[in-house]
């Protein structure tokens, strides 16, 4: 894919239970896998590209019951013919030789449409209640580094060794071995991840930014792969609320707000404060975030994709222009708001991409904006 492909669309799987706002205002969603696989084929019939299922084992902010991320994703793809499905995991709650054979046969059954999102992991609570190891914040990259190039070694080589601090290898041919490896995703706001990104990742998911936030972190990241000779590709979350008017739309947000979890969402909030507060410049996920930002537990309000379908379309635009390559969209009403928003905005999005000037559309000049 390059620059001046089309935006690529995403939406947030509910695999988990509670929906993705921490609000008891009424979300229109099931975890089931029968939802699921219809909210699958939905969305890639309207014009989705990618789906990302979230990877929780534990209940914690509002999630009270969980499907395992990597097995729910198979099942969509089962179920599916287009869609991507971008599995989360954790490096430090999967073998990395497991992984890397369940995902090379996922990608012969599925047509290589599986992708994963590395997760480094913020959450203390679920690794220490599980009997895991809990390192530190730039341990907890180390090994994620390590464990994507131990997947990419057991897809792409034969014979492959590895000694590395967590993960080891010796003459190791796994076969057969994907035609194509599956893509990379990750996270994260530090520098470590950013670097780890410029290394490594296909793509890089920020939590949801104002443009010049976006942009700022896009330039950052671009220049950590010019390093390595590397191109990376960005998501962004947003919470989508498109209503027939700009009031609408507003008034569904400050009801969330307003029917906020008080305690959950300060629960929440008292658990993320290590991401932040963990890494030597403060710059990690959640740093500052305030109580509003944490009801959409993805920074999602702060990208502003609220108001008439016109409105959204060109606000996604605009991130467009400073280089953001697929939209990662959560929704109140997942099976009714994936369908509204795929027929209502990513049209006029596809319309307005043509507008673009050439000079927007070149991975150089989408470089120049960003800054």
């Amino acid at each position: 894919m390059t620059s001046s492909d089309p935006l690529n669309f995403a939406y947030w799987v509910p695999n988990v239970s509670g929906g993705l706002v921490v609000s008891d205002i009424e979300q229109r969603t099931d975890h089931s896998p029968e939802y699921n696989r219809d909210v699958a084929r939905t969305a890639e019939q309207v014009g989705f590209d990618y789906a990302l299922t979230q990877v929780r084992y534990l209940a914690s902010y509002g999630a009270d019951a969980q499907h395992e991320s990597v097995s729910f994703s198979l099942d969509l793809l089962a179920a599916t013919e287009r869609l991507k499905v971008i599995a989360a995991v954790h490096p430090g709650q999967w073998p990395a030789h497991l992984l890397a054979k369940l995902t090379a046969t996922g990608q012969a059954t599925s047509g290589n449409r599986l992708a994963l999102n590395v997760v480094s992991g913020w959450f203390k609570k679920e690794y220490t209640d599980l009997g895991l190891d809990w390192l530190d914040h730039e341990e907890r990259y180390r090994r994620a580094e390590e464990f994507i190039e131990v997947l990419r070694g057991l897809w792409d080589e034969e014979d492959f060794t590895y000694r590395g601090d967590f993960y080891r290898t010796r003459d190791v041919t796994f076969r057969p071995q994907p035609q194509t490896n599956p893509e990379i995703f990750q996270g994260g706001n530090s520098t470590s991840a950013q670097a780890m990104a410029g290394r490594l990742s296909d793509w890089y998911f920020m939590n949801g930014k104002t443009i010049e936030g976006a942009a700022e972190q896009v330039q950052s990241v671009r220049e950590q792969a010019a390093k390595h000779g590397r191109r990376v590709r960005f998501g962004l979350n947003g919470f989508a609320v498109v209503r027939d008017t700009e009031a609408e739309a507003l008034a569904v947000v400050d009801e969330i707000i307003a029917k906020a979890n008080v305690d959950k969402v300060n629960d929440f909030g008292e658990a993320v404060k290590q991401a932040g507060s963990a890494t030597a410049d403060k710059k990690g996920m959640w740093a500052d975030s305030e109580f509003k930002d944490l009801v959409q537990y993805n920074d999602g309000f702060r990208t502003g994709l609220i108001g008439t379908p016109e409105r959204v379309a060109e606000r996604i635009i605009e991130y467009r222009k400073v280089g953001i390559d697929l939209m990662l969209t959560g929704f109140l009403h997942v099976r009714e708001d994936v369908e509204h928003f795929g027929r209502q905005v990513i049209p006029i999005v596809r319309e307005l991409e043509k507008n673009l000037p050439e000079e927007l559309r070149s991975a150089d000049q989408l470089v120049g904006a960003a800054r």
